[in-house]
C-alpha cells in the first residue's frame, strides 16, 4: 500500500470514529434542545463551516475551465446554473432532513449503539433500490441484506425477548431503520445530482437547506411532540432524553431568565460536535479521503462507524450491551460488507 492510500484510508477510519460518536451527542444533545431544534442548529453549523471549502472548490473549478480556453459563462448560463444548484440543493437538503428527523426522534427510544449499526443499513438499502433505476444488483447484495435483516431481529428483539414471549418491539429502531430508507435515497439522490453539481457546494446547500426546515419543523412540531412523549410510558424512554425544553419554551424562556444560560452552553457541546464535527469535518474528511482511497477500503472502514457509536454510548451514555446485541452487531456488519463483496473482489483483480 502506498503512502497516499494509507493516509487516505487513515482519514476514513478518523471519519467514521466521528461520525459514529455523533450518535453520542445525539442523544446527549437532547438533554437539553428537541430533535428539530437539535438538528436545525447542527446542519447550518455544518454549512457555515463548509462555505469556504465551497469557494475554494468553485473558484478552483473555474480556474481549470478558464485553463482549457473557456472564457466563462453567459448571463442566461449563469442564471441556469443558479436554478440548477438551488433545485439540487432543495432535493437533497429535503431528502437528507427527512432522513435525519427520524434517526433523531429514533435515538430518544433506542442506544446510540442500535442507532449507528441501524443507520448502516443505507448499505443495503442502496443497491436494491438502485433496482428501480435499472441498476444490476448482485447475488452479494441478497445475501448481505440477509444477514443484515437477521442482525437486526437480534438487534431490536433481544431486548424485547423475556419470559420466552416477544413483548414488544423497540420503537427507535423501527424510526432509524424509515430514517436508513431515506439515506438510501439520498445516496442515489447525490450519485445524479453530482455530475452537474460541485459536490462540496451541494453539501453547503443542502446543509442550509436542511437547517432551515429544522427551525420550521422545531417551532411547528416541537410542542404537540414534548405533550404527546408525556402521554407515553417512560419505559420507552432512555432517561433523561424525553425532558427536553420544545423550541419555543426554550426561546421564551431565555429571554424571560427562566432558562439559565448556562443550560445552553451545557448544550452547545453536543451540538457543536453534532454540527462542526460530524457534518462539517466529517464531510470534509471524507471528500478528501475518497480521491486516494480504493472504493473497498473506504467501503469497509465507513462501516465501522457503528463500532465507534457502539464504544461511545457505552464510554459515554453508559449503555449496557447483551449477547443478543452483540450478535446483531456482527451480523449487520458482515451483511454491510458480504454487500460490497463484489467491489472488493473487483479492486483484488
Amino acid at each position: 500500500m502506498n503512502k497516499r492510500a494509507l493516509r487516505a484510508d487513515l482519514l476514513l477510519l478518523l471519519t467514521a470514529t466521528i461520525w459514529g460518536f455523533g450518535f453520542t451527542a445525539q442523544r446527549a444533545g437532547m438533554e437539553y434542545v428537541g430533535p428539530f431544534a437539535y438538528n436545525g442548529i447542527r446542519f447550518l453549523l455544518g454549512g457555515l463551516f463548509l462555505v469556504p471549502f465551497a469557494l475554494w472548490s468553485v473558484r478552483r473549478k473555474r480556474r481549470i475551465e478558464a485553463g482549457r480556453g473557456n472564457t466563462g459563462e453567459s448571463a442566461s448560463e449563469t442564471r441556469g446554473g443558479v436554478k440548477r444548484y438551488i433545485s439540487a440543493a432543495f432535493l437533497a437538503g429535503s431528502c437528507i432532513f427527512v432522513g435525519v428527523a427520524f434517526q433523531q426522534l429514533g435515538v430518544m427510544f433506542t442506544t446510540a449503539g442500535n442507532a449507528g449499526f441501524i443507520t448502516g443499513l443505507y448499505v443495503i438499502f442502496t443497491p436494491i433500490f438502485g433496482i428501480f433505476l435499472n441498476r444490476k444488483t448482485g447475488a452479494a447484495t441478497w445475501v448481505g441484506a440477509l444477514l443484515t435483516f437477521t442482525g437486526l431481529f437480534f438487534l431490536s428483539f433481544s431486548a424485547a425477548l423475556t419470559d420466552g414471549g416477544l413483548k414488544r418491539v423497540n420503537p427507535g429502531d423501527i424510526l432509524v431503520v424509515i430514517s436508513a430508507v431515506f439515506w438510501a435515497f439520498h445516496v442515489l439522490l447525490i450519485d445524479r445530482l453530482v455530475k452537474k453539481t460541485d459536490p462540496v457546494a451541494l453539501s453547503l446547500g443542502q446543509f442550509v437547506f436542511a437547517g432551515i426546515y429544522g427551525f420550521i419543523a422545531a417551532f411547528l412540531f416541537e410542542s404537540p411532540l414534548s405533550r404527546w412523549l408525556q402521554t407515553l410510558a417512560p419505559s420507552l424512554f432512555f432517561s433523561p432524553l424525553h425532558s427536553w425544553v420544545n423550541f419555543p419554551d426554550l426561546l421564551s424562556g431565555l429571554v424571560s431568565g427562566n432558562i439559565p444560560l448556562a443550560f445552553v452552553s451545557s448544550a452547545m457541546i453536543p451540538i457543536l460536535y453534532g454540527g462542526l464535527m460530524s457534518a462539517g469535518v466529517g464531510y470534509t474528511l471524507q471528500v478528501v479521503a475518497q480521491r486516494d482511497a480504493p472504493p473497498a477500503h473506504a467501503t469497509i472502514i465507513l462501516c465501522l462507524e457503528g463500532c465507534f457509536a457502539v464504544i461511545g454510548g457505552v464510554l459515554f451514555l453508559n449503555e449496557q450491551i447483551g449477547a443478543g446485541m452483540l450478535l446483531g452487531f456482527a451480523l449487520i456488519l458482515s451483511g454491510m460488507l458480504a454487500s460490497q463483496w463484489e467491489v472488493i473482489a473487483r479492486r483484488k483483480r
